[in-house]
């Protein structure tokens, strides 16, 4: 690595620890960064998964008094969400890096979308009534199973789970978005761990430049806790659903243009 690329990475990936502490959706930041400086996108994918790991354990004690309120929860989801975990980083290893490589567009892209639609998604999740035990009861067959979609995408690719796993618990009926969030922190944590372990039992993952961006990413969270109720959200999540588009377009563009 030259000064300019541990620069750009540590960079990046401090503005991907903002984020993720603000609005979430770092990966969207570290990710094509990786890809620029010429990382192969599986290697990429599992560099991005374990340099932004570090805030896996901050995010989780930011909510630990409300994860009382959701053990039951926990029970049912933790399972499914190691199982998809697991399945869905064994996909990146056992894939085609090719075929990874043609999905990256679409990923970013679906990601993107994800993002965008973050503020209605919690609006909904916010206001949303509570249908009580029979409704809840009457959809956790299909949330669980809808879990484990998510983690399966989770292990795979990541971006925007937060969002998935939000919407699920809004119209599960959950009492608080504190609650929902506290409960999306520790399966997010638990997705992330499994695939970032994955990688790293695989050799996936470039350990110089993981190394840069876990320090990026630390000061980078760190950052965002101390600034988070200054840093207009709104405007945070305008300029990454932008980037996120110009490097969907940028990545639809670079692979498909001679097809």
């Amino acid at each position: 690595m030259n000064p300019v690329e541990v620069a750009g990475l540590f960079l990046a990936a401090a503005a991907a620890g903002v984020i993720n502490a603000v609005a979430g959706g770092g990966t969207l930041v570290t990710f094509p960064v990786l890809l620029a400086f010429g990382v192969p996108p599986v290697t990429a994918n599992a560099t991005s998964t374990v340099g932004l790991l570090v805030g896996t354990a901050g995010s989780m004690l930011g909510y630990r008094r409300h994860l009382e309120a959701v053990r039951p929860w926990l029970r049912k989801f933790l399972p499914v969400s190691l199982l998809g975990g697991l399945v869905g980083s064994g996909l990146v290893i056992a894939g085609d890096p090719d075929t990874f490589r043609r999905l990256v567009p679409f990923l970013i892209l679906f990601a993107t979308l994800l993002f965008t639609v973050q503020g209605a998604v919690r609006r909904l999740v916010g206001t949303g009534p509570v249908d009580g035990e029979g409704g809840i009861g009457r959809s956790v067959a299909g949330a669980v199973l809808f879990q484990f979609a998510v983690a399966v995408y989770g292990g795979y690719f990541g971006a925007g789970i937060g969002i998935l796993m939000l919407a699920t618990f809004g119209f599960l009926g959950l009492p608080g978005i504190h609650e929902m969030n506290a409960l999306k922190t520790v399966l997010g944590a638990v997705i992330n761990v499994v695939a970032a372990v994955s990688f790293v039992v695989a050799g996936l993952v470039d350990w110089p430049r993981a190394l840069v961006m876990t320090l990026g990413a630390f000061a980078g969270y760190w950052a965002g806790a101390q600034t988070a109720q200054r840093i207009p959200a709104a405007a945070v999540r305008g300029l990454v659903t932008v980037t996120g588009f110009v490097l969907a377009a940028w990545t639809f563009w670079k692979e498909f243009r001679g097809s």
